[in-house]
């Protein structure tokens, strides 16, 4: 065996993924600005009437570019909806963390409602309004891509209106009351309106806190 050291080492390997390029890491975060550029048309002019170059000028890029990174203007409201919904299960699991272990179904319900209206309707809240108006331009494989996501985010509700059907504060079948109650909230993306100062406050628009409250007189029973 020979223990001398040699002159010169080889140089080490390093562990793990190689460090992206700048142009890799900037390629991502195209593709990011794609799709908010993307989702804001979508809402504001439909997905039929948006064409690829108004997708392309909205971010600054030539009007081919696009097609780098998504196949095609439908596989780009794809991953508009999948990201909505992503983000959408995101933002709930952190807003039911931020209650006790034993929170009130009441509790768990209120928060449930105010951060679906914060998905809907406030800041970035372009993509689920997006998903729910333009369900019929994507293809079925990627239907069911982003109704697992659904599927996942809904189901946290049904133990929550289960519990309050048992309190005696909701008195429809908690099945069924949750495809009414997400039909009476995701409306609201058709006419809500925020409010913008006193005029606005005397003309009846509501904040998203005024909105949750509303929601929870119409939707459950006052507790005996």
């Amino acid at each position: 065996m020979n223990l001398e050291t040699p002159d010169t080492e080889a140089p080490r390997r390093a562990r793990g993924r190689p460090r992206k390029t700048a142009d890799e890491r900037d390629d991502g975060n195209r593709r990011r600005e794609l799709i908010e550029g993307a989702a804001r048309l979508f809402r504001q002019q439909g997905f039929a009437a948006t064409t690829t170059r108004d997708i392309a000028a909205a971010v600054g890029m030539q009007s081919g570019s696009p097609f780098y990174h998504f196949e095609s203007k439908e596989a780009l409201l794809a991953a508009v909806m999948l990201e909505g919904m992503q983000g959408a299960l995101r933002r709930q699991v952190a807003a039911l963390s931020l209650l006790a272990e034993d929170a009130a179904a009441s509790e768990r319900f209120r928060a449930l409602v105010r951060n679906h209206f914060d998905v809907l309707l406030g800041p970035d809240s372009d993509f689920i309004p997006v998903m729910l108006y333009e369900w019929r331009s994507i293809d079925a494989a990627q239907r069911g891509e982003v109704n697992r996501l659904k599927d996942e985010y809904e189901a946290a509700w049904s133990p929550v209106l289960q519990a309050l059907h048992d309190q005696g504060r909701l008195a429809a079948d908690p099945a069924l009351a949750r495809l009414m109650i997400f039909g009476a909230l995701n409306w609201s993306a058709q006419w809500y309106v925020p409010p913008s100062g006193r005029s606005a406050k005397a003309r009846g628009r509501a904040s998203l806190d005024e909105l949750t409250a509303s929601a929870l007189q119409l939707f459950l029973k006052e507790p005996r």
